[in-house]
């Protein structure tokens, strides 16, 4: 099966490359009236860039590490403006979201159908052209030398082969026997000239990489365009260097008439012969001796910057999106600003967790007090970023495996009671609390990571069609409690006493909680990010019970839990939030933030 990266990346390398040969195109339409040289070398590199994918080019940026600086508003809306338009084919995401309704499936034969195609077209192509290239070269071992006085040998060959250049790093030129009885001597010198002048340009070896381009890529009409004007400028070229160098017109066009009137022309491109492209409209070009234009400093120029952006363009790219050697989120939002050092632990215990038990338990208390247990580095990663899993790329492999225990101080005074904070306080403490983590990550398990953001697979959260059927919280519910007084036990139904939301095995229990936070929670539970578009700004109770599966289980699974319920009657999470809560997750297309981990190490005891 074929990853859903692979197909993604090689559909924009054949966006862009297709975009690389219009803009050729063009090119070539804004040089008709000169050297048909120059002409030539701009179909050569679009036929080249079918071979080169800008991604490794961007790759190559990207692996630089700098320290950038201080931050324009404009750049990462341009990257990610770039980014866009270079990349419109987007990767499915990896992760397995769960289908409504749907059990495990096998993934879609298509890929590897198209696979087995392009390996049949591949290998038929490159099949011909080595039963062509085959025959030449047994034409060129059954020649016999010609005492001709040249500086790279002459073979005289029985067969109707036109003269040609075999071969590319050591040419050689053949010539049919009897040729100097059909051609007036300087009929024959014009054909040499032409000749010679394909060694001196190599068009053996360009031929010979278009050859290797239009066998990968056979089933792309535009390469198999590119090929034949690469051997209309090629011929033409030929053309206009034999005429510069003195030869009459009329005798020129004379000779090539004769060897297309005696012999065959080559059976391979990248045997360089004289009979090529479109015949009529050579010998008229030859015969008007249509005057080409030198190009002009200014083009030359144009040409040049064209070149190197080509080039530097990607990487350049690649750099503006580089890991730099910190850590950083991909939330803006809550990064420390120059003036006020970001918050950080005065103190902390990171030690390896070997109990083997699957209880977590993470927790802030008053005093700047962080205690976490049977912790995994990539759970520390989701709580400190804000993100879920399948959030989270690369990294080692012990991530998801190594567990430890934490205990972390904050200098400063106790904490402010949480009860009596505003939304926005909230937010603000919040935010804090990531970042003392976030440093915490840098220095003791030296990560740095980076962010990435990719339109892909998301669900969007939104009221279904017979309406909603949760009820928004009461007035004493949103009152702030006395911070002189002990919380509040939970109800006579269990329910918590205040904001939030309870999380258990299939099972969410909300209290005064906003949609959008609701959004957030169901993005782990579904694999997928959730958007919330119900367009709601209340607060809510409400509570969910669903069926969860294995994986859904995984995260509140202690060693004494039971596994997830099996029975195959109880409603799926999808079902569930649209028969209990009047909502309905809408399968979309979205942004998506990634966190890419550059560098891990496994945090030294202590």
């Amino acid at each position: 099966m074929i990853p859903g990266y692979f197909t993604s990346a090689l559909a924009n390398h054949l966006w862009q490359s297709t975009l690389f040969a219009f803009a050729a195109g063009l090119a070539t339409l804004a040089l008709r009236k000169n050297h048909a040289r120059a002409r030539h070398t701009i179909w050569l590199v679009a036929s080249l860039k079918f071979l080169v994918p800008f991604s490794l080019l961007v790759a190559l940026g990207g692996s630089v590490r700098w320290s950038p600086p201080a931050p324009v508003a404009s750049a990462s809306g341009f990257v990610s403006t770039m980014e866009e338009i270079s990349l419109p084919f987007i990767a499915p995401a990896t992760s397995p979201a769960i289908q409504h309704g749907a059990g495990t499936r096998s993934g879609s034969p298509l890929p590897a159908i198209l696979l087995t195609f392009w390996a049949f077209g591949f290998s038929a192509v490159a099949l011909f052209w080595f039963i062509r290239w085959r025959e030449v070269r047994a034409t060129v071992r059954a020649a016999s030398p010609l005492p001709l006085h040249s500086d790279i040998s002459v073979l005289s060959s029985a067969t109707l082969l036109e003269p040609g250049v075999f071969g590319i790093w050591r040419p050689l030129l053949i010539l049919p026997e009897g040729i100097a009885d059909r051609l007036e001597p300087a009929e024959l010198e014009t054909i040499l000239a032409h000749e010679w002048c394909h060694i001196r340009r190599r068009d053996n070896l360009a031929a010979a990489l278009h050859m290797a381009v239009e066998a990968v890529f056979w089933f792309h009409p535009l390469v198999w365009w590119i090929g034949a004007r690469l051997l209309e400028e090629r011929e033409r070229a030929c053309d206009e260097e034999v005429v510069r160098l003195g030869s009459e017109p009329h005798i020129y066009a004379g000779s090539i008439l004769k060897i297309c009137r005696f012999y065959l022309e080559s059976p391979v491109m990248c045997v360089s012969g004289i009979t090529g492209a479109d015949l009529r409209r050579r010998i008229v070009r030859i015969m008007t001796q249509n005057v080409t234009n030198n190009l002009s400093p200014g083009r030359k120029l144009l040409l040049a910057t064209a070149g190197v952006l080509a080039v530097a363009g990607p990487i350049a790219f690649g750099l503006a999106g580089a890991p730099q050697s910190r850590a950083q989120s991909p939330a803006e939002a809550p990064a420390a600003s120059a003036a006020s050092p970001a918050p950080t632990f005065e103190v902390a215990s990171v030690k390896p967790n070997k109990s083997g038990g699957n209880g977590v338990r993470i927790m802030f208390q008053p005093g700047g007090r962080f205690t976490a247990s049977n912790v995994t580095l990539k759970f520390l990663i989701r709580m400190a970023y804000g993100v879920q899993d399948f959030q989270i790329t690369g990294g080692p492999v012990w991530l998801t495996s190594d567990k430890y225990d934490i205990e972390a101080k904050a200098e400063g005074p106790a904490e402010i009671d949480m009860r009596t904070m505003t939304d926005a306080q909230r937010d603000a403490d919040m935010d804090r609390r990531k970042l003392m983590v976030q440093a915490l990550l840098a220095d003791r398990f030296k990560l740095t990571l980076h962010k990435e953001s990719k339109d892909a697979s998301i669900y969007a959260l939104v009221v279904a069609k017979n309406g909603l059927k949760i009820k928004e919280a009461t007035a004493e519910e949103l009152t702030p409690p006395d911070p002189n007084e002990p919380p509040k036990p939970p109800d006579a139904k269990g329910r918590m006493q205040g904001r939030g939301i309870r999380m258990g095995l299939g099972e969410l229990t909300g209290q005064a909680t906003k949609l959008s936070f609701l959004a957030e929670v169901l993005s782990n539970q579904v694999g997928r990010t959730v958007v919330d578009q119900t367009g709601l700004k209340g607060d809510y109770d409400f509570t969910l019970k669903w069926t969860p599966d294995e994986s859904q289980g995984q995260m509140f699974r202690s060693p004494g839990d039971a596994p997830p319920p099996s029975d195959p009657n109880g409603p799926s999470i999808f079902t569930a939030i649209q028969e209990q809560l009047g909502l309905r997750l809408e399968a979309k297309k979205g942004p998506v933030d990634l966190l890419v981990i550059d560098h891990a190490e496994k945090a030294s005891e202590n």
